[in-house]
């Protein structure tokens, strides 16, 4: 978990909040959430209450109960401007699949999508669950080679050079034959 500040889980306040399956997609519910990820939860709460978007009512909502969370577990709590939203994740639920009637007895799918919508909420501005790390890719390291004796590797190095010198030239191609006209081959044939 490299350039990722972690606080100590210990003594940092954290609550949660989850809504699950709810009716709205999740790319919608995306560009909403990414607006308020990282905010104060006070203004966060302000942002949601007056944007635009259908879902930024569930979400102020959701924001809300996890506010009311982290009241419950720390009683000394005042109020939502003490916390951040530390994470804000958004993922895919379940899919609805339905049919809609086309022509020569078609039928198109309709997909309506689910999100799963999580806010945690921390008086720990950096605070970072530590949950599964992300996979990268994987390095995979040349074998290493010991050192022999100076003996071995030029008996090694002396047969190599002499397969590099053997080594013959690659192949000439064979040039393409001259299409031969039916008067070239009546000339030949008075020729002989």
């Amino acid at each position: 978990m490299r350039g990722l500040l972690v606080a100590n889980t210990e003594t940092a306040l954290v609550a949660r909040a989850i809504l699950r399956e709810t009716r709205t997609t999740p790319q919608k519910a995306r560009r909403v959430v990414n607006i308020v990820r990282g905010e104060r939860a006070d203004t966060a709460l302000t942002t949601l209450k007056f944007a635009n978007q259908e879902v930024a009512g569930e979400l102020y909502t959701l924001l809300a109960s996890a506010v009311a969370n982290a009241k419950a577990k720390n009683p000394s709590l005042r109020d939502a401007s003490e916390l951040w939203v530390a994470e804000a994740l958004v993922d895919e639920g379940f899919t609805l699949k339905r049919f809609r009637p086309r022509a020569q007895g078609r039928g198109f799918t309709i997909r309506k999508r689910t999100s799963t919508i999580t806010f945690v909420v921390s008086d720990d501005r950096n605070y970072r669950s530590n949950g599964p790390a992300k996979r990268g890719k994987v390095v995979k390291h040349a074998p290493v080679v010991k050192e022999v004796a100076k003996e071995v590797a030029t008996e090694a190095a002396a047969p190599v050079a002499k397969k590099a010198a053997a080594k013959k030239a690659p192949a000439k191609k064979a040039q393409a034959k001259k299409a031969i006209s039916k008067v070239e081959t009546a000339k030949e044939g008075k020729a002989e």
